[in-house]
């Protein structure tokens, strides 16, 4: 990465984002650029992964790995989101997330992030649902997503990923999340939700301010502010709800939801959350991994001359950047009974974090997890969707989207420079990116 060949001083929308200094959330936490201490230096027994500045600056790597040596059932006494266990093994986080029995995901029982949920602001939706709620719901926004859609959706995303590209400039610096992974990415989404194109970067705000509630330089106001802009995006999605269950059934989600049996009578909450899912799901995931697969090319220039040499590799580059990148970091589910794993008891009523991107980097599953290697045989048996009956629903559209990406990019420029380490956004849940500045050097 070259980044001193261009000066970001010429170019003041090339500025890295500013992070705002904040309090440490929780006693020992590290304050906003502090040092984070290696993980060999830390007790292991009240080891705690969920340090939002660790995150951000992208400093939780070594305290996964020794979870996964030392202690890979792990329980955290006390942190900011309350006691909870690390599941960190390939082979563990598979059979946590496939045993829907003993392992509720239901927002009933804390939902699918860590913590405690806010009282008098529950929002159920169906990934945070248990049988057989779960897939009634699930059932009812699936056709939106299903092989025959991808057929349809794909000459649209196809055109629209040209025209973004061809709006780009060449050989001038410019924020490829901010112009590529945001743009692509909220047009999708309103096109999934039948959401007017010129309100698309709504979208995105509702999904940045849903992960964000202690994040200043998303949500200075803290929980007032993020249940202010929660309530206006319910106000808003129940006008379409309403609107489009009086109009016959199109294909978008939201007239799928108005028409479906189980759902065309949800509480607000409930619409809200499975919204709120949707947006998140639709967003984050793919918006990451768009800019996630031209920063690892750049960090393994080798990988990059494959691809040059061979663009019949896109497809499975796409995996293995799910893979490198896991854009959800963990997901939580909270036991049932009491339930023993390599010896130790979690008990009911405990919350358990499975760590997909410790599992994508587990040794006793992959050769060389740390590397990116686009021709990895096993890349699509990655953890970042999820397994089991929560497996992400869209998660075809998301890799059908980067194939179309890079199938236009390769078709395009001769490569695509990173120009400087890209910022990373604060917290444990969605690993993501807020800059990241590039240059593109056309064919």
């Amino acid at each position: 990465m070259a980044a001193d060949t261009f000066s970001f001083e010429n170019h003041p929308a090339l500025e890295r984002p500013k992070v705002t200094p904040r309090e440490p959330m929780h006693p020992g936490y590290t304050p906003t650029f502090g040092e984070v201490r290696p993980a060999s230096e830390l007790p292991l027994e009240t080891l705690d992964v969920v340090d939002p500045e660790m995150w951000r600056q992208g400093k939780f790597w070594d305290r996964l790995e020794r979870l996964r040596k030392e202690d890979p059932v792990h329980y955290t006494p006390d942190s900011f989101v309350g006691p909870y266990w690390s599941v960190t093994l390939y082979e563990d986080i598979m059979a946590v997330d496939t045993d829907h029995k003993r392992f509720s995901s239901s927002w009933e029982h804390g939902g699918i992030t860590l913590g405690p949920p806010l009282e008098d602001f529950e929002m159920p939706m169906f990934i945070a649902m248990d049988e057989p709620r779960h897939s009634e719901q699930r059932k009812t926004v699936q056709p939106a997503v299903a092989p025959n859609m991808l057929k349809e959706y794909e000459p649209l995303i196809r055109s629209r990923t040209q025209a973004v590209l061809d709006g780009l400039p060449v050989g001038e610096p410019f924020d490829w999340v901010d112009r590529v992974s945001i743009e692509l990415t909220g047009m999708m989404l309103a096109t999934l939700f039948g959401y007017p194109q010129e309100r698309r970067r709504e979208l995105t705000r509702w999904s940045d301010i849903a992960t964000n509630m202690h994040n200043p330089d998303i949500c200075p106001g803290g929980e007032v502010q993020w249940k202010q802009e929660m309530m206006q995006c319910l106000t808003t999605f129940m006008g379409f709800f309403q609107e489009r269950g009086a109009a016959p059934e199109t294909g978008d989600l939201i007239s799928l939801l108005a028409h479906g049996d189980k759902t065309k009578n949800m509480t607000p909450m409930e619409l809200l959350g499975n919204v709120i899912l949707l947006i998140v799901g639709g967003n984050d995931t793919s918006r990451n991994t768009m800019t996630a697969s031209v920063y690892a090319l750049n960090k393994y220039p080798e990988e990059y001359k494959k691809l040059k040499a061979d663009p019949e590799l896109i497809p499975n580059m796409v995996s293995e950047t799910i893979r490198w990148q896991t854009p959800l970091s963990f997901m939580r589910r909270t036991a049932l009974e009491d339930v023993t794993i390599r010896g130790k008891t979690i008990k009911k009523g405990e919350q358990v974090a499975m760590w997909y991107v410790s599992g994508n980097r587990d040794t006793t599953f992959w050769d060389k997890p740390e590397d990116y290697i686009i021709d990895r045989k096993n890349a699509r048996q990655h953890l970042s969707f999820g397994f089991g009956i929560h497996r992400c629903v869209g998660n075809r559209l998301a890799e059908l989207q980067l194939k179309i990406l890079w199938e236009e990019l390769m078709a395009r420029y001769e490569h695509i420079e990173v120009l400087a380490e890209p910022s990373f956004t604060s917290g444990a849940f969605v690993r993501g990116y807020t800059w990241m500045p590039v240059v593109l050097h056309p064919k």
